[in-house]
């Protein structure tokens, strides 16, 4: 399987079964994250240098104007898309293989996690997988400790505040805080 079927396989939603082809593709995937990770988080790097890393892990280019503190996790990494103007600062956690779409100009906070897995509530099943995108719009701002969870998408110039717990869509220009979080103004 390629990357690129894995891709439109996880974008799909479609049910991951638990040790199935798509399955071992996700943990081959992951070790090559792993390795390009560690490299980032474990060594001083100049601003070009992540860029370069950045887009081997994705395996996208990575716009000149992209910004990281790491550390930065992830588990997969072939499954984001970044825009440009986007800084991501220390901490960050991104399970990436249902898909991450970042527009242009996002400042993502401190120890975000982006999760775009669940797994099936059966006990039986418990391995299995169910993937969605989260997409992410131009210009939003996403606070400290903010966790956001699979399918949703958020607006335009939208705002979660610090420890927010995004269970559904945000629409663009409202800020948004809480668990689970609701909109508390319009921009």
């Amino acid at each position: 399987m390629t990357t690129a079927e894995f891709i439109e396989i996880m974008r799909s939603g479609r049910l991951i079964p638990a040790g199935s082809p798509i399955h071992e593709k996700m943990h081959s995937l992951s070790q090559e994250a792993i390795r390009i990770t560690m490299e980032i988080n474990n060594a001083y790097h100049t601003r070009d240098e992540i860029i370069a890393l950045m887009s081997e892990l994705t395996g996208t280019e990575i716009h000149e104007s992209f910004g990281l503190f790491p550390p930065f996790y992830t588990d997969c990494g072939k499954n984001i898309r970044i825009g440009k103007g986007v800084f991501i600062n220390s901490g960050c956690k991104f399970q990436d293989q249902g898909g991450i779409t970042i527009g242009d100009d996002v400042l993502v906070g401190h120890n975000c996690v982006i999760a775009t897995l669940n797994h099936v509530m059966e006990p039986e099943r418990r391995g299995d997988m169910i993937p969605a995108p989260v997409e992410i719009g131009d210009k939003v701002w996403i606070g400290a400790n903010v966790t956001i969870l699979q399918g949703v998408t958020i607006g335009e110039g939208a705002i979660l505040a610090a420890g927010a717990v995004v269970n559904k869509d945000v629409p663009p220009r409202t800020v948004v805080a809480g668990v689970p979080a609701a909109v508390i103004k319009t921009i």
